[in-house]
């Protein structure tokens, strides 16, 4: 099963776009929006701050704060903040009790109850006294046992959802009793955070929290039970699940149990010093910290512009200019040529290249001032490098290909080791020397020689000892259903992707969003940030949620293994057309996306709501850019990244889908990070796209020499293959055939079969114990009376030939 597509790309891989005026009315636009994009100083992490993560109400729940309140103040007449922890205690266990009542609206005002608590807002008169209270009650009601409660009445309500409502609208009032989603939610949250001045009982008890979620379900992650919600919401069984805060749910428990980007870096050190290999050369997230991001490409307008005025003022006085802002290093561009006319003038090419402030061909134009410089990171947070390449190099099998050729070239034939250099001149000595000293062993490699020996060699080495790691256990919890789980997450994605058109099959992710009834125009204008913030949650957590899982489980197992499993899965389900679909649209505008700051919580509740018009909604916020749009788009490209690297096939993909202009107009976006995803997406396809492009794109090209890491053999710059998607479907057979027998071998609980000796001894095959259920001895009397003496057994059957 595959997810569906919308393809409204033409044949040039762009969006279909009206003709005439509209046409150059939209070039200006882009341009306009070109030259004025600043440099965004975006810190890319796990999340984004825990105010702005605790934020996961959607606007139409405002009225639901007071109503929480309200049922917390029935009970209870006293100021919380003012008793004793023992009377804190005593009312929780009161509230607890309270949820096991039968009645479904009771239990439901106990759990709004509990959310006020974990809110705690009517007493405090800062955002910071919210925060601080609602980390000590979150606290204390995980102590007090309140999430194991919430576990089990969600628990009854997926079972319940059985007989789904077949209504024919759903809005957020079908939803009202999965309130239980947001208290786990802040619980996840807020013990996941670490603080400075935690409590030791905090610290020991986030330790244990991370612990119970591995195993917190029927003895299997709690993160199952979310993937099954989502199942059962994109198969229609339960189509009034919020879905928003489920993913968040997901996202946070993944992060929370397996760990986050540091955690992967630390895992990954300790990884190589176990198997006694170098060191890792540096830290990529530091390394793409310290860069600077290049200046985005120009768009045609831009360019017809450029050359009328250079055909103007082509005997004009030239000024000088302004050395290319891609000189990040303060070096000089090698491939740089002070006559560019020939990569330039190329009517047809719409976006360019990576452009600098000036362009040569543009000298005649008054020269702008440049921007000022963004402020400097504090000297422990930056990485120093020396003149040159950002990233240290590496050699993984350019030793073996290097020798190969040269012996080949002076001696005539091959040895098939690195060792001997024998009858080779001295430069050839040399170079073995220099590539020994970068040369780069991955745990992948070592994985790889190992997983071949144990397919081997099954009898001779035993069976693999496998650590139960959370990733090993997430993996052997999500295996039989995989494809299942990476279906519905895919079609959840192109829901919420802003490309996407409303169609009467698609999944209605709008239910926890919608109100009951229909409202003013001031209020519709509020729903339709609303709607659009829904939908960029979404993104933000399935993008970070694949990203971790795919990161994780290659470092788990890497050859073919878990990652590999996953990774096709998401190519089988259409992932890569679908991450290029998202990104087909105005990525600017989408990253600038305002959202309602006075309505987000907990300023919602602190302060006095002001007075919401038309103009003030239009306007939104001040802030640079939308962290989580922003997040979302890096996480998809580094998605990207990682389903087609050293992959042919999947290479294939992105030329034949036209990725390149969509690509390349992502490059309008001011980030380091982000532009140096898109530019080794750029650099797998280089070579299929021909010379042609390659001499139209000239800057692109120095971009990707200065921001990329380079092989030794690497030909990307100057292949030109004129391949197939089919060419390489033996790849993608070979890899299914090796994911097949490393599931067999290490997951099957029949494996080996065919090895296992066979007894034919009577007496040792009767005297094996067998293990019996533990209530077999009270009813082992009837099981024979049942089994034995009501049988009529014929005897004389076994004297009869057969």
């Amino acid at each position: 099963m595959e997810v569906p597509v919308i393809n409204n790309l033409n044949d040039n891989g762009d969006r279909q776009r009206p003709k005439g005026k509209d046409v150059f009315k939209d070039q200006q636009k882009e341009s306009e929006s070109s030259m004025e994009s600043p440099n965004l100083e975006f810190e890319y992490g796990d999340t984004d701050t825990l105010t702005a993560e605790l934020s996961l109400y959607s606007y139409t729940e405002e009225p639901e704060f007071a109503l929480n309140r309200d049922y917390f103040e029935e009970d209870f007449k006293s100021h919380w903040i003012e008793l004793s922890v023992e009377e804190q205690k005593a009312y929780v266990m009161q509230l607890l009790d309270a949820l096991e009542v039968t009645d479904r609206d009771k239990r439901l005002k106990v759990a709004r109850a509990i959310l006020y608590l974990a809110q705690v807002f009517d007493e405090c008169d800062t955002e910071m006294d919210v925060l601080h209270w609602s980390r000590y009650n979150v606290f204390l009601l995980y102590d007090m046992g309140i999430f194991t409660a919430l576990l089990e009445l969600l628990s009854m309500e997926i079972q319940a959802c059985s007989s789904a409502m077949r209504k024919p609208a759903i809005s957020l009032a079908d939803s009202t009793e999965l309130v239980l989603l947001t208290i786990m939610y802040l619980i996840v949250e807020t013990i996941r955070v670490q603080t400075e001045d935690d409590r030791p009982e905090w610290v020991a008890a986030r330790e244990t929290f991370k612990n119970e979620l591995s195993l917190l379900y029927n003895g299997e992650p709690f993160a199952l039970l979310l993937f099954t919600m989502v199942t059962k919401f994109c198969s229609m069984n339960a189509p009034h699940f919020p879905m928003k805060k489920v993913l968040l749910l997901l996202w946070k428990t993944i992060l929370f149990t397996l760990g986050g980007f540091e955690e992967l870096q630390e895992m990954k050190v300790r990884g190589r010093e176990h198997l006694s290999l170098p060191p890792l050369p540096e830290d990529s997230i530091k390394v793409v910290r310290a860069m600077r991001a290049a200046s985005p490409p120009a768009s045609a307008m831009e360019l017809i512009e450029q050359q009328q005025q250079q055909k103007r003022g082509r005997r004009s006085r030239r000024p000088l200019v302004k050395q290319d802002s891609l000189d990040t290093y303060n070096e000089r561009d090698p491939f740089k040529n002070d006559d560019v006319r020939d990569e330039e003038e190329d009517p047809e090419d719409t976006d360019g290249g990576i452009e600098g402030e000036v362009d040569p061909l543009d000298r005649d134009v008054i020269i702008q001032p440049p921007p000022p410089p963004p402020p400097l990171r504090p000297p422990s947070e930056r990485v120093n490098f020396p003149k040159g390449l950002p990233w240290a190099p590496k050699v993984e099998k350019d030793i073996e290909h290097f020798l190969e050729t040269s012996r080949n070239k002076f001696i005539g034939f091959t040895l098939g080791d690195t060792e001997t250099l024998v009858g080779l001149p001295r430069p050839i000595h040399e170079s073995v020397k220099t590539l020994k000293q970068h040369k780069y062993v991955s745990i992948a490699e070592v994985q790889i020689k190992r997983e071949e020996e144990l397919q081997q060699c099954p009898l001779t080495l035993g069976e693999e000892e496998v650590e139960e790691t959370p990733a090993e256990i997430l993996y052997l919890g999500m295996l039989p259903n995989l494809s299942q789980y990476v279906i519905a997450l895919l079609k959840l994605l192109l829901a919420a992707a802003p490309t996407s058109k409303a169609k009467t099959d698609s999944i209605n992710i709008l239910a926890d969003v919608l109100p009951e009834e229909m409202i003013t125009v001031l209020q519709s204008m509020k729903l339709g940030i609303d709607v659009n913030r829904h939908k960029e949650i979404i993104v933000k957590a399935i993008s970070a949620l694949l990203l971790l899982l795919l990161k994780h489980f290659k470092l788990n197992h890497i050859y073919q293994l878990q990652f590999e499993i996953v990774s096709q899965h998401l190519v089988f389900a259409n992932c890569i057309p679908l991450i290029l679909k998202f990104f087909n649209q105005n990525i600017m505008s989408y990253i600038s996306a305002k959202n309602i700051c006075v309505l987000d919580f907990p300023h919602c509740v602190v302060h006095e709501m002001p007075e919401l018009t038309a103009e003030s909604l239009e306007a939104g916020d001040s802030n640079q850019f939308c962290w989580r749009n922003l997040f979302s788009c890096i996480n998809l490209l580094r998605i990207l990244n990682k389903l087609t690297k050293w992959k042919h096939s999947r290479t294939m993909m992105l030329v034949v889908f036209k990725s390149a202009p969509i690509l390349k107009r992502a490059l309008k976006v001011k980030q380091a990070m982000m532009q140096l995803y898109v530019l080794k997406l750029l650099k797998i396809q280089t070579k299929y796209l021909g010379r042609q492009w390659r001499k139209s794109n000239m800057k692109t090209m120095s971009a990707i020499y200065q921001k990329v890491r380079h092989r030794l053999n690497d030909d990307w710059a100057y292949g030109n293959i004129d391949a197939r998607p089919w060419d390489f479907q033996a790849e993608e057979c070979a890899l299914r055939e090796s994911i097949e027998k490393f599931n067999s071998r290490r997951y099957d609980k029949n494996k080996n079969g065919d090895f296992t000796p066979v007894d034919n001894c009577l007496q040792s095959v009767l005297g094996q114990r067998v293990e019996l259920p533990e209530d077999f001895h009270y009813s082992y009397e009837m099981w024979l009376e049942r089994e034995v003496f009501s049988q009529s057994i014929q005897w004389e059957g076994l004297l009869q030939n057969p």
